[in-house]
């Protein structure tokens, strides 16, 4: 399968507000000529709601498909945060946008560290094509989930499809790519993932993970089904050995997202407080942070 943009999203060069009856709150103004801001955004939240940070507002792209890829690999549509939150999103999205020239974000990080989530509100903000990474593989072996892979075929097959797809999608820009929590493992992915791509680390406590993992339930994470126990239980000795094997690999990513880091400096007193939204803000400061320094700037071609 030829890796190619599935969505390409065309934006006016103006933002609407108006407000309805209804209680809806829709934005109508010319958007300032030095951002270029060429998104439409409509939000829409109760007005019983007395807080801003539970208002939620849904922002909108347009896309047109390409026949490279299917539907169901690269998605867009609309992502509902906080008015707040979504407002510093575009804002930050605006700041980094000329940084980052195009190139393509690598989200890495073990199983259930949210990259599907905020990989696609990253994709939204800024204009991209979201793929994952695991779902090519799937669409590569007759449609059998990743669990069916490794079952039937094993690891070492999954690692080999994921390489080639990496490959493929290493010639594209403007793309966010949600990777395997393995994809870190091989030097030759890495050299696909920052040939034209920033990787980002999503950086989550194991204990967090596991309670993700457990709520949702172990059958499609293979990698569980060597441990025993209570499903929390099995993920958390699961991931504690998979951090240990990988850490130093995780560290190699250009950016980190620790959301630890984020939860304390906005006051959280638990990480499951955090929003996708705040952690996407966090992901666009670590990657212009990154491409602010000489080395990020040289990659960036600026």
């Amino acid at each position: 399968m030829e890796a190619g943009v599935a969505c390409k999203l065309n934006y006016p060069t103006w933002i609407r507000f108006g407000r309805k009856s209804t209680g809806s709150l829709r934005f109508d103004r010319i958007a300032k000529q030095e951002h270029k801001t060429r998104v439409v955004v409509s939000a829409h939240f109760p007005v019983q709601t007395s807080s801003n940070r539970h208002r939620s507002v849904s922002l909108e792209v347009s896309c047109s498909s390409y026949t490279n890829f299917s539907a169901s690999t690269m998605e867009t549509g609309s992502i509902h945060a906080p008015y707040d939150e979504a407002l510093m999103l575009k804002n930050k999205s605006l700041e980094v946008e000329p940084y980052l020239n195009g190139h393509s974000i690598y989200l890495v990080g073990l199983m259930g560290s949210g990259k599907t989530t905020v990989g696609k509100i990253l994709s939204h903000v800024l204009g991209y094509s979201f793929c994952d990474s695991d779902i090519l593989i799937e669409q590569e072996v007759n449609g059998m989930s990743v669990a069916e892979i490794f079952k039937l075929h094993g690891e070492s097959f999954f690692r080999k499809k994921e390489t080639e797809v990496l490959q493929r999608l290493s010639s594209k820009k403007q793309l966010v790519v949600s990777t395997g929590g393995g994809a870190v493992v091989l030097d030759v992915n890495w050299d696909y993932m920052q040939k034209k791509g920033i990787v980002v680390w999503l950086d989550v406590p194991l204990e967090a993970l596991a309670q993700r993992i457990a709520a949702v339930g172990t059958h499609s994470r293979p990698l569980l089904h060597y441990e025993d126990g209570d499903p929390y239980t099995k993920a958390l000795k699961r991931l504690s050995y998979l951090l240990e094997q990988r850490g130093k690999n995780y560290a190699k990513a250009n950016a980190r997202v620790s959301l630890e880091e984020i939860a304390g400096k906005l006051g959280y007193r638990d990480v499951s407080d955090l929003t996708p939204t705040e952690i996407a803000i966090e992901a666009l400061e670590q990657i212009e942070v990154y491409l602010k320094e000489e080395d990020g700037m040289a990659i960036a071609g600026l």
